[in-house]
Order: structure tokens, then C-alpha cells, then sequence
């Protein structure tokens, strides 16, 4: 087997774990926030039923933790195992980062089993609530060290090249590459958001399913209020995450747009299929790329033309780019109606069409990640360090590749499925209208 099939073997299975590993680590990072905000409003509104939505989602939340953790293990294990000369040029300056998001990671995880196991010893809901403050730091934290190591990749910084090593390393200018910005604000906005629309989603399929108990809807106009606001946060990072790409890495940003000659007055092309270097079939916004990258309709696009041939990303990212749009701009705009209808009593919102629409925005959302994250990491290439290493250069020589691929897709299938299972079973053997009378009971036993 030729050394450029390893390298590939490599990309898939890298990819096959980074897209497994994404829906854990998305709901890892964004459920946290969604229990702490429904705890602080049962507090404030003197609500059992929000209290016990905090308590019900935090016991499916470990759940998902676990198998996070062993996604994790895969990523960092495939990692040394993979891409062996990356890590030997690059290890000790991405070293900080990881080990930092691994100390995040057990901060969150121990007060996590704190607050789990202190449930009915706090007289007072507010002190048992602070313990969710390092809960959620701990989350969002773990998700900002480990995109740090990601921003590195696309803008490496902080070191200087001898002999084909990185020396004089600066650890700190390392880890506040120009990419960390946009890139760590994005991240955590959309597992904020997408956290928000799966447990919607949830809520909408029980409602459908027959339950009308009034716990339901008070969790899905809750998650739907919050599944707005961090669509519109979305967008306007998103804004700003695309001049980052004109200043920094403008032929991704070309490539996405098939934007091949360099000029002004730039046009976004969105769908469509590639003749050549004619888009055919698309929908051309005027101006739109142009103000896209720099603000105003007469900004200068550099187009693909001005970059080597071997450098440029492939050109079917496009697809990936406008998935993610698409998806990102329908959830907002879906999330906006039923704010709206449910604030102004529109009989649209409960319909049952509408529900299911409600239902399918959490894979919708979970969907857009996925061709976000494919888009950033298929657009980097061919570079696994951009400017310093090509990703052919980075992969391992080993034969055994293919069987990895294998063993690990099992693995994932198994993980998979025991997610699903365990989570309906915990949630089928305990419903929640059977928890609310137990709840009342030991109140009226207590009086």
C-alpha cells in the first residue's frame, strides 16, 4: 500500500472519530448552561417543574459524559498513533492545551458528581445551584483548550523552524493564534445552541407522543427561547468568522465560495455545481462576498487563481459551507416563529406539523455542526500545520490503518446504540409524571 492510502486511511478514521466525538462533546459543552438556566429559573419562579427539568436532564447529561470520555481517549490516542511525525514537530507546543483541557474536564466532572449525589441535601435550591457554576465553566472551558489546539493548526504562531523543528517556543502566543477568537466564540455559541434544540426536540416528541403535562411545554419554550438567542449569536460570529478567513486564510474562504479570479464587488455563490470554474445552477447574491470579507461591497476577494494549485482546498467544501448556512439560518428563523407564536398565542406553533418540524430541528442542528466541523477541517487542507506541514507529510507509515478504521467504527456502533438504550430506558422507567406525583407525595408527607 502506497504512503499517500495510509495518509488517506488516517483522514477517514480521523474524521470517522471527530464526527462521532463532535455529538458528545457538543452536548458535553451545551447541556451544562441549559440545566444551570433551568434550575436558576425554577429557583426564581418558585417552580418544581424546572427544578426537576434540571434534574431529569443532568442524569441523561452523565450519560453522554461517559461515552464522551472514551471519544476523547479515541481522539488523543489517534492523535500519537496517526499522525506520529505531527506530533513530534508539533507536540510540545500543542502540550499545554490539551493538558489544560483534560484539568477542565475533571474540575467539571467533579463537581458534577457533587452536585448529582447532593440533590435532596440542600435545604436551600440556591447553594445546591452555585455547584452548577463550575460545572458549566469546567465544559466550556475543556471546549476552548481543545479549539485552541484546532486555531493552532490553522494559524500556527509562537515558535520559530530549525531544521525542520519548532524551537524558541512561546507557549502562550502559541495558544492566542489570530483563529482562536472567532473560532472559540463559534464553537461554544453553536453547542449552546444545538444543546438547545436537541432537548426541544425532545420535548416536542413527547408532547406528540401524547404527554400534554404542562412540563413539557414549559421545557420547550424554555429551549426554544434559548435555541434563538444563540442562533442570532451564531450568525454574527459567523460574520466575523468569515473576514478572519479573508485576512487569514483566504483560499479556504475561495474555495468555498468558488471564487476563483481576484476582485472587488464580489458575489456569494450559494449551491449550484462547478463547470470548470463556472458555477452553473446557483444563486448569486451581489456584493455579498465582498461584504462578507471586509464590510463593504467593494472589498478585494483574492480568488483561487492567486494560490498554487497543490494549496488549495478541495473545492466540494463549498457544499459543506452552504449546509451549514442553510441549516444555520432555517433554525433561526424556525426559532423565531415559534418564539413569537407561543408569546402571541398563534395556534400555528401547536399544530402537529409544526412539532415535528420542532422535533427534526435537534438533528438539523446536530446536522450543521457536522458540515461546520468537516468544512474547517477538509478546508485546511492539504495542511495538518498550515504553512509548516502537509497533512501527507504528518501521517503515520503504518499497514495496520485499515483494520483501526474497522475496530474503531465497531466500537463507535456499539458506544452508539448503548447511548440510545440506556438513555430510553432510564427515561421509560421513570416518566416524569410518575416523579412529579412521587415529589408531591414526600412534600405532603413532610406538611
Amino acid at each position: 500500500m502506497g504512503f499517500e492510502d495510509v495518509a488517506l486511511q488516517s483522514r477517514i478514521l480521523t474524521l470517522m472519530t471527530l464526527s462521532f466525538h463532535i455529538i458528545y462533546a457538543t452536548i458535553g459543552v451545551g447541556v451544562p448552561l441549559m440545566i444551570m438556566i433551568a434550575q436558576w429559573v425554577g429557583i426564581r419562579k418558585n417552580d418544581e417543574h424546572y427544578i426537576l427539568l434540571a434534574r431529569r436532564w443532568a442524569r441523561g447529561f452523565v450519560i453522554t459524559v461517559a461515552v464522551g470520555v472514551v471519544t476523547g481517549t479515541a481522539i488523543g490516542l489517534q492523535l500519537s498513533l496517526l499522525w506520529p511525525n505531527f506530533m513530534q514537530m508539533a507536540g510540545n507546543v500543542i502540550a499545554l492545551p490539551l493538558f489544560m483541557e483534560v484539568f477542565a474536564f475533571f474540575f467539571e466532572a467533579i463537581f458534577l458528581g457533587i452536585y448529582l449525589y447532593t440533590w435532596d441535601r440542600f435545604e436551600d435550591q440556591r447553594k445546591h445551584f452555585l455547584l452548577l457554576v463550575p460545572v458549566a465553566l469546567g465544559a466550556a472551558a475543556s471546549s476552548v483548550f481543545i479549539t485552541i489546539v484546532n486555531s493552532f493548526m490553522n494559524a500556527p504562531q509562537g515558535f520559530d523552524v530549525l531544521n525542520g523543528e519548532l524551537v524558541n517556543v512561546s507557549p502562550l502566543l502559541a495558544m492566542f493564534s489570530p483563529a482562536v477568537p472567532t473560532k472559540v466564540a463559534h464553537v461554544l455559541s453553536t453547542a449552546f445552541m444545538t444543546s438547545a434544540f436537541v432537548l426541544a426536540s425532545i420535548a416536542a416528541f413527547r408532547l406528540l407522543r401524547g404527554s400534554n403535562h404542562i412540563y413539557h411545554k414549559k421545557a420547550l419554550f424554555l429551549t426554544m427561547k434559548l435555541a434563538l438567542v444563540f442562533s442570532v449569536a451564531t450568525a454574527i460570529i459567523g460574520d466575523f468568522s468569515g473576514k478572519y478567513l479573508a485576512e487569514y486564510q483566504p483560499e479556504k474562504l475561495a474555495a468555498a465560495e468558488w471564487h476563483f479570479e481576484t476582485g472587488s464587488e464580489a458575489e456569494l455563490v450559494l449551491f449550484g455545481v462547478l463547470d470548470g470554474e463556472e458555477p452553473k445552477y446557483a444563486i448569486r447574491i451581489p456584493y455579498a462576498l465582498s461584504i462578507l470579507a471586509h464590510g463593504v461591497p467593494s472589498g478585494e476577494v483574492i480568488g483561487l487563481n492567486d494560490f498554487r494549485e497543490d494549496e488549495i482546498p478541495p473545492l466540494w467544501i463549498h457544499y459543506l459551507f452552504d449546509t451549514m448556512v442553510t441549516l444555520g439560518m432555517w433554525l433561526a428563523f424556525f426559532s423565531f416563529v415559534y418564539v413569537v407564536g407561543a408569546w402571541r398565542g398563534w395556534s400555528i406553533v401547536t399544530r402537529k406539523w409544526f412539532r415535528w418540524l420542532t422535533v427534526l430541528s435537534g438533528p438539523l442542528a446536530m446536522l450543521a455542526i457536522q458540515a461546520g466541523w468537516w468544512f474547517t477541517e477538509v478546508g485546511r487542507q492539504p495542511w495538518i500545520l498550515r504553512g509548516y506541514m502537509k497533512t501527507s507529510e504528518g501521517a503515520t507509515t503504518s499497514g495496520q490503518v485499515d483494520l483501526m478504521i474497522v475496530m474503531f467504527a465497531g466500537l463507535y456502533v456499539i458506544l452508539g446504540i448503548g447511548t440510545v438504550v440506556v438513555l430510553s430506558r432510564m427515561y421509560k422507567r421513570n416518566p416524569v409524571e410518575k416523579e412529579l406525583a412521587q415529589r408531591e407525595s414526600v412534600k405532603g408527607g413532610e406538611e
